[in-house]
């Protein structure tokens, strides 16, 4: 079985596991207390934060230890929300963040920045967001969905000579190197980098103001409540040291076997988009979406061949809201696949994933027969209510050949995805969106044939 979805969980590294065994015996004390078995546990804390810091990039009394990189990030946009909340209410975020920072920042003004087709944030467009109440900026370092990289450095300049603190998520960076740049937060989540699960962390750098909002609490310089899981900390600091000594060589290595699916699957397999930035990425993920397949049933039919996968599809996930990363780009949503690859995969695993693939992808779509019709003669009207994504793609592609060029065709579907997916149909084969408009039932969505 090969396991290529990294961006979710990581393995946990030999490192930690030693490192966890080890905590298990010597720092299960509390470590606020003054006796011998209370001492040992402190300096097993001290060492953790230490490391994290260093491999951070911050003070080890910036950084504190949470549950989890959610917690990291609900507590750090709440705190720092609260600590400037004479300044106002309003926060910038990007589209495409996690949906743990766009949760969190419903709680205030939130106005999101959009991207390009890549997934990135044009610094412009964050100092054009940016207001006299502008309380936080929240940007991601990299995405967890297309791994397009973020001008973190630049945004952290632009909110610098504004006065305002920019909260980083560098969950999907940190195995990588430190964040670039003047930003005021940061966190991060161990299970992203091959530490146990369970621990995050949180960074607030000095001189940014901060009030935890949560009852006063004497650990972690009262950021994070609670009885710390200290063997799991000592696990996450040591196998982020581990990673970090390994990060040049095993960037570059996983980089080309991600250059090579870049460029192989759109060979392979027809219909395919490969999405996210070519260059600026992280060196372990690429995500392409292929027309007329349920994401799924390629994810099940994948799983059965040996991989594990991941997909921002909207059928795959527990809702069937599109994606919302995928939504931001404009870009195709169904039959979406990531490929995250851990360290140490080897070159002959990626070369069985392009060899099981397209025979897989042709599978799929032959379930949903996604074969065009014949060219006729009129103007078309297409009832796709009540199915779901990618069948009102597929329909529209079977008729497309039925109108002549300059006819128009209009889909009729009460799928959300399909307001993404049809333009991006439009786009990927020629043929020209004339837009949207509501019907009596769901909404219509018109597309004029090109020849």
């Amino acid at each position: 079985m090969s396991y290529f979805d990294m961006a979710s969980a990581a393995p946990l590294h030999p490192v930690a596991r030693q490192a966890l065994l080890a905590a298990l015996d010597e720092g299960w004390a509390d470590p606020a207390r003054l006796y011998r078995e209370g001492r040992r546990a402190r300096l097993l804390l001290d060492a953790a934060r230490e490391t994290a810091a260093a491999a951070v990039g911050c003070r080890p009394d910036e950084l504190v230890f949470t549950p989890s990189g959610t917690r990291a990030l609900h507590d750090g946009v709440a705190g720092a929300m609260a600590g400037r909340r004479r300044t106002g209410r309003h926060v910038v975020v990007s589209a495409v963040e996690h949906s743990a920072v766009l949760h969190a920042a419903d709680a205030y003004e939130a106005v999101p920045v959009g991207v390009d087709r890549a997934g990135r944030v044009a610094p412009a467009d964050v100092a054009a967001a940016l207001r006299p109440d502008t309380a936080l900026v929240c940007l991601q370092s990299a995405n967890h969905e297309v791994g397009t990289v973020q001008p973190v450095a630049e945004v952290a300049e632009l909110c610098r000579a504004a006065g305002v603190p920019l909260l980083v998520d560098a969950a999907q960076s940190l195995a990588w190197g430190a964040v670039e740049g003047g930003w005021s937060l940061l966190a991060g989540s161990a299970h992203k980098w091959g530490g146990p699960p369970g621990v995050g962390l949180l960074v607030v750098r000095k001189g940014t103001r901060f009030a935890p909002q949560h009852p006063a609490d004497e650990r972690e310089s009262g950021r994070s409540p609670g009885f710390a899981n200290l063997p799991a900390i000592v696990a996450a600091a040591a196998s982020l040291r581990a990673v970090r000594s390994e990060a040049d060589a095993e960037a570059a290595r996983l980089s080309a076997l991600v250059d090579r699916i870049r460029a192989r699957v759109p060979e392979l397999v027809p219909d395919v988009e490969v999405v996210g930035h070519g260059t600026l990425r992280l060196p372990h993920l690429v995500t392409f979406s292929c027309l007329y397949v349920d994401g799924e049933a390629l994810l099940t039919a994948l799983d059965r061949a040996g991989f594990s996968v991941s997909s921002g599809s909207s059928c795959t996930s527990s809702t069937l809201t599109p994606s919302h990363v995928l939504k931001a780009m404009g870009v195709l949503s169904e039959g979406n696949v990531r490929v995250s690859l851990p360290a140490g995969t080897a070159e002959a695993d990626v070369e069985r994933f392009l060899d099981v693939l397209p025979p897989l992808v042709a599978e799929v779509r032959s379930h949903l027969g996604s074969v065009p019709a014949p060219a006729l003669d009129a103007d078309l009207v297409v009832d796709s209510l009540g199915k779901l994504c990618p069948i009102p793609v597929i329909e529209l592609a079977k008729v497309i050949g039925e109108v002549p060029p300059g006819g128009v065709v209009t889909v009729l579907s009460d799928d959300e995805a399909a307001g993404l997916d049809i333009p991006a149909w439009c786009s990927m084969r020629g043929h020209t969106y004339l837009g949207s408009a509501p019907a009596p039932q769901g909404t219509a969505y018109r597309v004029r044939r090109q020849a």
